[in-house]
């Protein structure tokens, strides 16, 4: 073949992709969808320039992303640099005051503004927040209990200043969609207690995609997806089948909290969810615009 040839054949190829993405484009123009994005990409420079790129494409196209992101990393470098010891209970984060501090001055500080100018230099405009700002999230102190391994009594956690959201008001972020921008939003919430909370990145996405009724609630991570027993990715789940997968042990650790998420999200107003692998390059778009997807699909019925 010639190389005028396969420049045609790569134009070919290009129009179909378009062509593809078509049905999808017309029917999520003006529709909101809410990504958290951590893991592995957030620490590369490339992949973030990467999901910033994706990022921006999709409100080109008429879509209002909205990215919530984590950073315990980060926290946990910027603690140990400090001086701050850390402790873990069930794989949370124990948040005392100080902590607290390291988590707002991290995630509302340099997370935050970094991803705003790596949209930035993608072409996009984008706005840093928080939970704190315009009220967008009033948190209250998370409650966990723990089984005490020798009475086998459940007992109150105190995980200090680690919250979850309790009231949600979209007011700022439809302000800032309308005005053209990106709301960036780092998982930070104060409480009515006039306290400052650490929420999980995972639990504010969802609460935030459950309150704009999110066409789409996006969990970028680690993993391909939702994996069965042989390791083969599960491409569509609904709340009873991944009940019937945690109940048989298919579903364990951290992605049980992740489908929490996404269960509560679909069941309170977000059309869908999906996990997906955040470090493949344009998963989020392979999902989205493709008829094979990227990540494993979770609807309500």
């Amino acid at each position: 073949m010639s190389a005028e040839s396969d420049t045609m054949a790569g134009i070919r190829h290009k129009a179909e992709t378009l062509i593809e993405a078509l049905p999808y484009l017309q029917r999520y123009a003006g529709k909101t969808f809410v990504v958290k994005y951590g893991g592995h990409a957030m620490g590369d420079e490339t992949a973030a320039m990467e999901f910033a790129s994706d990022i921006v494409l999709l409100k080109a196209v008429g879509i209002n992303p909205v990215v919530v992101h984590g950073g315990g990393p980060q926290i946990g470098q910027m603690l140990e640099r400090l001086g701050v010891e850390t402790k873990f209970v069930d794989g949370l984060r124990v948040t005392d005051k100080a902590t607290a501090e390291v988590a707002e001055m991290v995630l509302s500080g340099a997370i935050n503004k970094q991803l705003v100018g790596w949209l930035a230099k993608a072409g996009g405009k984008a706005i840093g927040l928080s939970g704190k700002d315009g009220n967008l999230v009033v948190a209250t102190k998370l409650q966990r209990t723990q089984k005490d391994p020798e009475s086998l009594i459940e007992q109150a956690l105190d995980l200090g200043f680690v919250g979850e959201p309790a009231k949600v008001d979209i007011s700022v972020i439809d302000t800032a969609i309308a005005s053209g921008m990106i709301p960036v939003i780092a998982p930070i919430g104060a409480g009515e207690d006039g306290h400052t909370y650490n929420i999980n990145a995972d639990t504010m996405a969802g609460s935030l995609a459950a309150a704009l009724g999110a066409a789409r609630l996006f969990l970028l991570t680690d993993v391909a997806g939702v994996l069965d027993k042989q390791g083969e990715l599960l491409s569509d789940l609904n709340p009873a089948d991944i009940a019937k997968l945690q109940q048989d042990g298919t579903i364990a650790g951290g992605m049980i909290p992740k489908l929490e998420t996404c269960v509560k999200a679909v069941e309170a107003g977000c059309e869908a969810a999906v996990v997906l692998d955040g470090r493949v390059p344009h998963a989020m778009l392979l999902e989205f615009f493709t008829a094979r997807g990227a990540g494993t699909l979770i609807s309500a019925a």
